[in-house]
């Protein structure tokens, strides 16, 4: 990959990752624009640079992401109730992780699978704008809850194995998982920027692991120039798009990320259907 085809897959790794349109599903369209062949490598980095975007994540909400619940635990708790009281945040993340973690080990080679199909990318990115239409009629209605139950959590990190398959998008399936279980577009949107952190950062060592092992150590080595930019450039696009989705998002709704998607999705289809490249250089 030349550092221009880097720089312009990491600007759409940072500007869809937290937004309900499928990262994945545009960095596979953004490499076939590109011409970018679907080697080990690329697969890998489409990965790796998460961790760019999740630092934004971190960055942006650290005085949250790090803090204790101070509250008292209740009366007579145990030890263990008293433990899971003080580090309230983290166990709840911890759960809603937990579905996506086996979900990945278990079918990881048949998301691989996935990830070099652009069709698979057109046809998910039209049903969830269909969807988006909707989903705000559907969820809405009372939706005020802004506290995370360990059920809450749970529902959302099973919605989040949803996204597994290329254009279904992580932020939409988490934030409707949490809109089914009445929290607030806000609440959702930004418990669903937490569980990104965990699960991408799982997702990226996963990936760094599978290539050390299967004897890739020089391809990381090789292109560590390409990581760093990588990463650099979707940290910074990252910290932008998050202040600009949650403004929006919160005042307008997803039915305009539906069109979007239903657009994209219909372009590509029918330029697939009619024998047409996407490769554009």
């Amino acid at each position: 990959m030349s550092i221009f085809e880097t720089i312009v897959i990491a600007i759409v790794e940072g500007l869809t990752e937290f937004l309900p349109v499928s990262s994945t599903g545009h960095m596979i369209i953004a490499q076939n624009l590109l011409g970018v062949e679907s080697t080990e490598f690329v697969k890998a980095f489409t990965f790796i640079i998460q961790f760019g975007a999740i630092l934004s994540v971190v960055v942006l909400y650290w005085k949250r992401f790090f803090k204790l619940n101070q509250a008292p635990a209740p009366e007579g708790a145990s030890a263990l109730k008293r433990f899971l009281h003080k580090y309230d945040f983290y166990w709840k993340l911890f759960v809603a992780f937990i579905p996506a973690a086996v979900f990945g080990l278990l079918f990881s080679d048949a998301i691989d699978a996935m990830l070099e199909k652009v069709e698979v990318v057109a046809v998910t990115l039209i049903l969830g704008g269909v969807f988006m239409l909707f989903c705000d009629k559907i969820f809405n209605k009372g939706s005020d809850e802004t506290e995370l139950t360990e059920k809450r959590a749970l529902m959302v990190g099973l919605f989040q194995c949803i996204s597994m398959i290329p254009g279904v998008s992580r932020s939409m399936a988490t934030i409707v998982g949490g809109m089914s279980q009445r929290m607030t577009r806000k609440a959702a949107a930004e418990f669903s920027f937490f569980l990104a952190v965990p699960t991408m950062f799982a997702a990226t060592l996963y990936k760094v692991y599978k290539l050390f092992s299967e004897g890739g150590m020089e391809m990381i080595t090789g292109n560590m120039t390409t990581l760093v930019v990588g990463n650099l450039v979707a940290f910074i696009v990252a910290l932008l798009a998050i202040k600009f989705f949650i403004s929006f998002v919160t005042k307008y709704g997803f039915k305009a990320f539906g069109w979007y998607r239903i657009i994209v999705g219909g372009i590509i289809l029918i330029m697939l259907l009619t024998g047409h490249n996407l490769t554009i250089m």
